[in-house]
């Protein structure tokens, strides 16, 4: 699977996508082209965790804070990182 991924996409997104399917284990990702429709196909939809979902998983869980996980989604918006909501309290 390593060979054919990587034919399509960088070293590294296919070699993390290849453990992530041999494990049947879900996988971060942001990207929104062929990394993202390659791990959809091979993992399904529900199996891909973004950046805004691992923070509403840590929020739910209790790790940190509605406000810890705003001052994070502000500090990544400065480097150009947009999140399509105000606060993670609106999508809670």
């Amino acid at each position: 699977m390593f060979a054919e991924l990587s034919a399509i996409m960088g070293k590294g997104e296919a070699a993390s996508l290849a453990v992530a399917v041999a494990r049947n284990i879900d996988i971060a990702c942001d990207e929104k082209r062929v990394f993202r429709r390659e791990a959809i196909k091979r993992l399904g939809e529900r199996r891909i965790l973004t950046t805004p979902g691992i923070f509403l998983l840590a929020v739910r869980a209790g790790v940190i804070s509605i406000e810890e996980a705003d001052r994070a989604k502000a500090l990544l918006a400065q480097r150009r990182f947009e999140m399509s909501f105000a606060s993670f309290r609106d999508v809670l």
